[in-house]
């Protein structure tokens, strides 16, 4: 695994390669940035953070800027093939990584509907919801980028096994409003069916609980390596160490005795959408 300043020397270098490319098509177009900005109908500050490594370049404004440059789609072609350093936040690269051929994944969330089960709308509408505020462009690659990790889900080879723990907190919040509401009640129900998935919801008023401390993932990886997994306002961990693991696991393990079962939770995610 590299470590994390490798990770993030990685990512401040795809940005710089993508706007030193940029800079010199602009150029060699005879354009200023400020001309480049007005043809391309953004802010001059956009292209003066790209071209200085300050802000990826995203798709939409790729194709514009090909469009403008005249570059047959060099740029385009160029963003589409990112690595992943480039679509996701770089406390959340390892992660990420390793959920993508992870064995066994199980989570526990209290604040918001795991990325892995979340409909394009609630995404959406989680980054809208994000400060500092995202602009369109990017709020549309965060998206993106969520939805192309929910594929782990439904691999053919060899299948992942997920385990999904929600305290029914989650599922009170009407984040989008109330068809993005609806519409994702009904994605978890069609989740909870899914071969090696399971839900389970932690209903309100438990007298005991394991998850105070917040949420946090457990994956076990090919070489049958077991990782935990935690998520701050500005950062994260990963853990490797078998002793901070094992309480990670522990405290799983206490979760699942207290949530509901996966058919009872079944059965409560037919209640909220009225169909029992």
């Amino acid at each position: 695994m590299a470590p994390r300043s490798s990770q993030r020397k990685k990512h401040t270098t795809t940005m710089k390669t993508v706007g030193a490319v940029l800079s010199r098509l602009r150029t060699h177009a005879g354009l200023s940035q400020s001309a480049l900005a007005e043809r391309a109908c953004v802010a001059q500050e956009t292209i003066a953070s790209v071209e200085q490594g300050r802000r990826p370049l995203l798709p939409h404004l790729a194709e514009r800027l090909d469009d403008v440059l005249e570059t047959k789609g060099v740029l385009w072609v160029m963003v589409d093939n990112l690595p992943d350093e480039a679509k996701f936040p770089i406390w959340v690269l390892e992660f990420v990584a390793h959920e993508q051929e992870a064995v066994s994944l199980s989570t526990y969330e209290n604040q918001v509907v795991p990325g892995l089960l979340q409909t394009g709308a609630y995404a959406r509408a989680v980054f809208q919801n994000a400060l500092p505020t995202l602009t369109d462009e990017d709020i549309e690659t965060k998206v993106a980028a969520r939805l192309q990790r929910q594929a782990v889900l439904r691999r053919d080879t060899d299948p992942l096994y997920a385990s999904f723990i929600l305290s029914e907190a989650v599922l009170s919040d009407r984040i989008g409003g109330q068809e993005v509401y609806r519409d994702l009640i009904r994605h978890l129900r069609e989740c909870a069916d899914l071969p090696g998935v399971a839900i389970q919801i932690m209903p309100l008023g438990r007298e005991h609980h394991a998850g105070l401390d917040g949420p946090f993932v457990l994956l076990e990886t090919p070489d049958h390596q077991h990782l935990g997994y935690t998520e701050t306002q500005r950062g994260s961990h990963l853990f490797q160490d078998p002793y901070e693991v094992s309480i990670l696991s522990q405290k799983y393990a206490m979760l699942r005795s207290q949530a509901l079962n996966p058919e009872e939770s079944k059965r409560l995610l037919d209640r909220l959408l009225g169909e029992s």
